[in-house]
Order: structure tokens, then C-alpha cells, then sequence
């Protein structure tokens, strides 16, 4: 379940330039800091508490790793952990998108998204899901602008904080990757 949480995608309005760029390891302590308050909204993920690097990178795809930095700082992010391991499932990714509690509403979380859906096609994916929760209403207007369809509900799927949450499922087909046929 990786949601945004930027609870507005109207085009970004600052006059600070924002730079989309690579995820590298020297930007985890600020990728966790923004995860961590994504995690406390209640609202973007079943996680509890954001885990070590290694797992965050054993666990996300290497060439789909995106922050959104302005004025030196890293203001949001963006990635895509497989969704198996099975080699049928190797175009399918799941998505996740992160603002900062303080840069929310800037557009941020569409941009990073879309430069997402830019470097999935880039790699050879040719789906994207996303889970998330309906109360996050901002994360499913971005994705929905960023050409995700929804596919359904899955009601009661787990328990956070003792209550029964429901999930939206969402994906997007990529129209210049699997497009093959025979």
C-alpha cells in the first residue's frame, strides 16, 4: 500500500524551482523523515513505522527511485517495489508517493508521480497499482490526473490501529510499453 498524501495536486505555484532527480542512499534520512509523517497521517499506509534503508532499497526497484527537491532540500518522494517475484508479474509495479507535511498542496506529489509513470516506461513496465486508503482523497486525485483508472474495492482488507480499513485499487496501463501483440 503506497499512497500519496499531498492533499492538493494544482500545479506547483512556488517561486523556488523544484528539481526531480534520483533517490540515493544519502537522501534516506530525509525520505524516512517524509514517510514517517505520511505513516502518522493514518491515512497513507498500513505501515506502522518506516524501516531501515536496507529494506526500503532490497525492497523498491532500482532505476524508479525519484525525490523532489527545492533550495537543497528533499521536499517529497517517489517509488516502485515489485509487485512478485514471479517473472509473468516483471512489467507490474506498485507505486508509492510522499510529500512533506509542510510542502503539501503544491502540486509535488503530481509532478513526482508523473515523473514516476515516466521512469517506469523508461524501464519496461507496463502497469502500475497503487492501493489506497479512501479517505485519502488528495493521493487519489493525483493518481487519477496521472491516468490511473480505478479497478476496485477491497473491503476490510487489514487492520490498522485495531480498525478494519478498506482499499481502493488503482492502475495504469502504459500505452508505449506492452503494447505488443502475438
Amino acid at each position: 500500500m503506497r499512497p500519496a498524501n499531498d492533499p492538493d495536486d494544482s500545479a506547483l505555484t512556488s517561486p523556488a524551482i523544484l528539481e526531480i532527480r534520483s533517490l540515493s542512499h544519502g537522501d534516506w534520512e530525509a525520505v524516512r523523515t517524509i514517510y514517517e509523517e505520511g505513516i502518522a497521517t493514518g491515512d497513507a499506509t498500513f505501515e506502522t513505522e518506516a524501516p531501515g534503508w536496507e529494506s526500503w532499497d532490497a525492497n523498491h526497484l532500482d532505476g524508479c527511485r525519484l525525490v523532489a527537491e527545492r533550495e537543497g532540500r528533499v521536499v517529497g518522494w517517489a517509488a516502485l517495489a515489485p509487485v512478485s517475484g514471479r517473472c509473468v508479474y516483471g512489467g507490474v509495479a506498485e507505486v508509492s508517493v510522499y510529500v512533506d507535511a509542510a510542502a503539501r498542496g503544491g502540486g509535488i506529489g503530481l509532478r513526482l508521480l508523473n515523473a514516476l509513470v515516466e521512469s517506469s516506461e523508461r524501464a519496461g513496465l507496463w502497469t502500475l497499482q497503487a492501493g489506497i486508503f479512501p479517505e485519502n482523497v488528495a493521493s487519489l486525485r493525483i493518481h487519477e490526473r496521472a491516468g490511473f483508472r480505478h479497478v476496485g474495492r477491497r473491503e476490510r482488507l487489514g487492520r490498522l490501529d485495531g480498525r478494519w480499513r478498506d482499499v481502493l485499487l488503482l492502475e495504469r496501463r502504459s500505452p508505449l510499453v506492452g503494447t505488443e501483440t502475438g
